[in-house]
């Protein structure tokens, strides 16, 4: 499998970080809000090639791994926009991310609180990456990575109920702090 595009900015032992250029960054976000495979200049920063015909019809062609690798993409290119250090962090998960921007001074914690009860509440790929941009969009304000590969995958396994609720779980997991009470000292 080819190496997806915002891999191919680490670099392990290195002082100076490479950056996608600006002119990636602009293809990718002309992605939003449109169709998978039908943005030209997105093209030649696909992947996952069709191979599965029974998948593809029922996607209208295109297969759920494409569509979910388009939206991330996309949300890549929107989410590096402007920034001087790689967006793409491997290990952080969506969850986790989420919860860092909840606790930035910058936005009410009860606000990203309602943007991520309508993102998990969406049931498929294109609410969800509605939903998201929006949240991209402040994660970048406070300059928070999160792993696209991780995401990937999210939004592929978001094409099913099944995979919508490991999914939601993996993401609640790491935006909440579940703490043991603390025990009482008065008597």
């Amino acid at each position: 499998m080819a190496q997806k595009y915002w891999n191919r900015f680490i670099r392990e032992g290195t002082a100076k970080q490479e950056l996608p250029p600006g002119e990636h960054l602009a293809a990718l976000r002309s992605g939003l809000g449109r169709e998978t495979l039908t943005v030209p200049k997105m093209w030649p920063f696909y992947t996952i090639a069709p191979d599965d015909n029974e998948k593809q019809e029922r996607f209208g062609g295109v297969t759920a791994d494409q569509h979910a690798e388009h939206a991330a993409l996309a949300l890549f290119g929107l989410h590096q926009q402007s920034q001087k250090t790689l967006m793409h962090v491997p290990g952080v998960g969506l969850g986790f991310a989420l919860r860092v921007l909840r606790g930035h001074e910058k936005y009410s914690s009860d606000a990203v609180d309602r943007r991520v009860s309508a993102m998990v509440s969406s049931t498929s790929v294109s609410t969800l990456t509605y939903q998201l941009r929006g949240l991209v969009t402040q994660l970048r304000d406070v300059k928070q990575g999160l792993d696209y590969d991780r995401l990937l995958r999210d939004l592929d396994d978001w094409h099913w109920p099944d995979g919508r609720q490991r999914v939601r779980k993996a993401w609640a997991r790491g935006y909440q702090r579940w703490e043991k009470p603390a025990e009482s000292t008065t008597g």
